[in-house]
């Protein structure tokens, strides 16, 4: 898969968290993700559809990390992950997404975003609906990690 079109959601991702929630993430080693289990606790997915190619973003988060991103956006912490932290994670979704979907305009690149899908608990499973390799890029923090999952069909 061509970095050039991972880098945008690594930057969007950063740039949203720090900016929407004063939370500074560490960029791991991007490798390969061979099965669909989740490496967190909670999961935003969404699907994007243009006329080059299509494929899916994902973001997972650790539970602790999850709540501490909550805490300083809305400023309550919930005791576990509950639909207010599952609607957040949506919308975290939709601005990472949007965020790439913007920095891959200005490289030609188009597509339409489909409404995130939020999926919670252990052991959870993420699908990406395309044929491409799923590249997994891990975040760490002072509050917990994070994994960002993209696929797509062709690049």
């Amino acid at each position: 898969m061509n970095v050039e079109f991972i880098n945008p959601f690594l930057s969007s991702l950063i740039n949203v968290l720090a900016t929407m929630a004063q939370t500074e993430l560490t960029p791991g080693k991007p490798k390969i993700k061979k099965d669909e289990v989740a490496r967190g606790d909670v999961s935003g997915l969404i699907g994007m559809v243009g006329p080059q190619t299509k494929g899916s973003f994902s973001i997972t988060f650790d539970e602790s990390l999850a709540l501490a991103i909550m805490e300083r956006m809305l400023g309550e912490r919930p005791e576990k992950i509950n639909e207010e932290v599952t609607d957040m994670v949506g919308e975290i979704t939709n601005m990472v997404t949007g965020g790439a979907k913007n920095l891959l305009g200005e490289k030609g690149y188009d597509f339409d975003m489909a409404t995130p899908l939020v999926v919670s608990g252990p052991g959870h499973t993420i699908t990406h609906k395309c044929e491409g390799a799923k590249i997994i890029m891990p975040f760490t923090s002072e509050d917990g990690n994070a994994n960002i999952e993209v696929s797509f069909d062709k690049l």
